[in-house]
């Protein structure tokens, strides 16, 4: 077997080619990031059956705090796990609150590891721009992925319709539904029709579900001279391609188009460099990869150019954005004047003060990622990944009837997910089996099964489990399945026999 070097996009060799328990296992002993695994809750499959709360009291602390029978949890893309830092902190917060009262908003505790309720949003951001790649200024922690994707449209998608206007948006035809919800309201919202203002770049074929960079530059250079936006994920939710942002970024702006891109699958999976890269803005969620819990707060991006304030400028001295309290300038903002001075930066982009629960949740994430670069994340999330394809090309070689990888096989062009297309009428037979088996990982209908094994917390040993569990899974249900198909063509074919005429069941 090979894996990954990712940054120079080469095979790195391996001492053994072994497809044994005890290879993953010598793999795992020799992760520099495997006692990470340590600092999450990972799921019993008895809790996973369970249909009540195991040992739930007003004053327990969360379950499973000693797990002699995991699951294997490659779900991160969808919900990331629970730090076992995070219920300690929330615990603190809740002790602030009791004790301290409105005071937690400005007085520091000596005692306490989280910062004043008024700081906590800058504290966030700042640990934040380490991972996304920006400057600190150019990141806020706040509000929901979707809002915070209108928020951002309606600063940045300014369209003009008329001669030499722009006022057209591209995006992934593909795309979250959200987004689509979001980019067609936005349009609407200036009185223009979706169907004429939003250009859709779709895949080549249904069984060709892969976007090539050079689809997407040829589209931009296309529709360049009406196009006001271009909006992207950084890896797209359901074949799990990661795209070349850098280089479509910089060819966009080279004809005029400001870029914003969607990066709810890509933040805390993919290195990200959003002010090397001169990204205008970003936005995305923080319950996948950054684990901060189901719904949690969500953050920005925005270009230090485009939030300059310029004082004494009024309304023309900064990028129109739709204003609230918390973006002003904190030395006024409590002397209660309609007057607004908005923050310089993406802080400025803020509405209110922010859900201090969902930030001490974050903040707990956050503080695991600073015990591993960015560098070390991606390396060790490349090879757990490329584990992955190995295996599953070894036990289902191409061309398989069974199942095919349709994310793309180049590790540069992928982060921690692999997306598996099973054959017809497999799917839930196959999730119910690993279900049972318990092994969670997320289904995309009507036939693809997304695994994601994530740096943080997932081993060689996950990998290597669910692969095992799997073969066992798939050989049942396909038998079964046919099975089925051979009893259902003995019916039709009988009463074909005796009918002279098809009759299907």
């Amino acid at each position: 077997m090979r894996l990954h070097d990712v940054e120079r996009d080469k095979p790195v060799p391996l001492e053994v080619d072994d497809l044994s328990r005890e290879y993953a296992q010598k793999l795992d002993r020799e992760d520099p990031l495997g006692h990470l695994k340590g600092e999450f809750f990972i799921p019993s499959k008895a809790d996973l059956k369970s249909k009540t709360l195991p040992g739930t009291t007003l004053n327990s602390q969360p379950p499973n705090t000693t797990n002699t029978d995991p699951c294997i949890y490659l779900c991160g893309n969808s919900l990331g796990l629970q730090p076992r830092l995070t219920s300690q902190l929330i615990q603190t917060h809740l002790s602030t609150w009791a004790t301290k009262g409105v005071h937690g908003h400005f007085k520091p505790l000596d005692d306490s590891p989280l910062p004043t309720w008024v700081q906590a949003d800058e504290v966030a951001a700042e640990q934040m721009a380490g991972i996304v790649g920006a400057l600190p200024s150019e990141v806020a922690v706040m509000g929901t992925l979707t809002g915070n994707l209108h928020l951002l449209m309606s600063s940045f998608y300014r369209p003009q319709v008329g001669e030499g206007g722009r006022w057209r948006v591209i995006m992934e035809g593909k795309a979250f539904p959200s987004d689509h919800f979001a980019v067609e309201s936005q349009i609407r919202s200036h009185n223009l029709d979706p169907s004429n203002a939003l250009i859709l770049i779709n895949p080549p074929s249904p069984d060709n579900p892969l976007l090539s960079t050079s689809q997407i530059l040829a589209t931009i250079t296309k529709h360049a001279p009406q196009t006001s936006l271009l909006l992207l994920p950084g890896i797209q939710y359901y074949t799990g391609q990661l795209f070349d942002m850098h280089t479509i970024t910089a060819h966009a702006h080279s004809h005029g188009i400001l870029v914003g891109w969607d990066l709810a699958h890509a933040v805390g999976n993919v290195e990200l460099n959003l002010h090397d890269w001169d990204v205008d803005f970003a936005v995305w969620c923080s319950y996948k990869y950054l684990n901060a819990g189901p719904g949690a707060i969500a953050g920005l991006f925005v270009n230090e150019r485009h939030g300059r304030v310029e004082e004494g400028r009024g309304v023309e001295g900064y990028r129109h954005r739709l204003g609230g309290w918390w973006g002003g300038d904190k030395g006024v903002r409590f002397r209660m004047e309609n007057e607004f001075h908005p923050i310089p930066g993406a802080l400025g982009y803020q509405l209110s003060n922010p859900s201090i629960l969902s930030l001490t949740s974050l903040l707990s994430s956050l503080s695991l990622f600073s015990r591993a670069t960015p560098v070390l994340l991606r390396k060790k999330s490349t090879s757990l990944t490329s584990y992955l394809h190995h295996l599953l090309t070894t036990f289902f070689p191409p061309p398989s009837s069974t199942l095919t990888i349709i994310t793309p096989s180049n590790p540069a062009e992928r982060g921690a997910q692999l997306s598996i297309r099973l054959k017809e009428g497999l799917l839930e037979g196959v999730m119910k089996g690993l279900e049972e088996e318990g092994v969670v990982v997320d289904e995309r209908k009507p036939d693809v099964v997304r695994v994601a094994p994530t740096a943080l917390y997932n081993s060689f040993g996950d990998v290597w489990g669910f692969v095992e569990v799997l073969r066992g899974v798939v050989g049942r249900v396909a038998g079964e399945v046919e099975g089925w198909r051979g009893r259902e063509a003995v019916v039709v074919c009988g009463r074909v026999g005796r009918e002279g005429k098809e009759s299907r069941i």
